[in-house]
C-alpha cells in the first residue's frame, strides 16, 4: 500500500489540467522560482529535457555540478552511465523526457530536504500533465519518496509495478549508486528490460490508435 502525500496527490490528479500551454512556458515561469534557498547557490535551474509528447518518462533526484554548469539533467558521470543503459535497452534518450524532482543543486551534491522537495513538486506536477507519460521511472530513493510514498525504500520497491490514476511506475537504483556499487547494476538492468517491454507495448498501442 502507498500513502502519498496531499502534493503526491496532486502529482497526478489528472482533473486538475495543467496551468500552461507548453513547457517551454513553465520552463520560462520555472527559472524565475524563489519558492526555496537552493536557488540562491546554484547556477541555474535546471529544467528537464526530451521529447514532451512520449510515454516514457526518467525522475531523478537532483542536478549535480554538471548538470548546473550545462543547464540539462543527466549529463555528469550518472548521465553518462544512464546513456549507456538506454542504449543497451534500445530506448533512445531524445525519444524519452528526462527530469528531476528538484531543478537546483543541493550544496555538496547532498540529499534535498522534505522541504525543498515540496518546493518543487509544483514544478514537476506540471511537466507530468504537460509530458503525460504512460511509464515513470523514479531513480533512487528521493525520486521514489517524492512521487511514490515519502516513508517508501528503494532497496524493497524497486523492480514493482505501481499503479495510480493510469499511470505506471517502476522504481529503480539511481545511476549514481550502480557508480558506488556495481552489485546493483544487474537489478537495474533488469529494471530496464521490464521498462522497454512495457515500452515497446506503449509504442505498438500508440501506432495502432488504441487506447493506451
Amino acid at each position: 500500500m502507498l500513502f502519498y502525500s496531499k502534493e503526491q496527490l496532486e502529482l497526478f490528479d489528472q482533473k486538475d489540467e495543467s496551468r500552461f500551454e507548453s513547457l517551454e512556458e513553465l520552463k520560462s515561469i520555472a527559472t524565475k522560482c524563489q519558492r526555496c534557498a537552493l536557488c540562491d547557490q546554484a547556477t541555474q535551474v535546471v529544467f528537464g529535457s526530451g521529447n514532451s509528447n512520449t510515454g516514457l518518462m526518467l525522475i531523478g533526484e537532483g542536478p549535480g555540478a554538471d548538470e548546473d554548469r550545462e543547464g540539462i539533467p543527466f549529463v555528469g558521470k550518472a548521465g553518462r552511465l544512464l546513456n549507456k543503459i538506454l542504449e543497451a535497452a534500445e530506448i533512445e534518450r531524445e525519444d524519452i523526457y528526462i527530469t528531476n524532482v528538484v531543478k537546483c543543486r543541493p550544496p555538496g551534491n547532498r540529499q534535498p530536504t522534505i522541504n525543498e522537495m515540496k518546493s518543487c513538486l509544483w514544478i514537476l506536477a506540471q511537466e507530468i500533465k504537460l509530458v503525460n507519460p504512460k511509464i515513470i521511472v523514479p531513480l533512487g530513493s528521493t525520486a521514489l519518496r517524492g512521487l511514490l510514498d515519502p516513508n517508501g525504500r528503494i532497496t524493497r520497491m524497486r523492480g514493482r509495478w505501481f499503479e495510480s490514476k493510469g499511470y505506471y511506475f517502476l522504481p529503480t537504483f539511481h545511476p549514481a549508486a550502480l557508480l558506488r556499487d556495481e552489485k546493483k547494476k544487474l537489478p537495474v538492468w533488469k529494471d530496464f528490460l521490464k521498462i522497454k517491454k512495457a515500452y515497446d507495448r506503449y509504442l505498438e498501442l500508440k501506432s495502432q490508435d488504441k487506447e493506451i
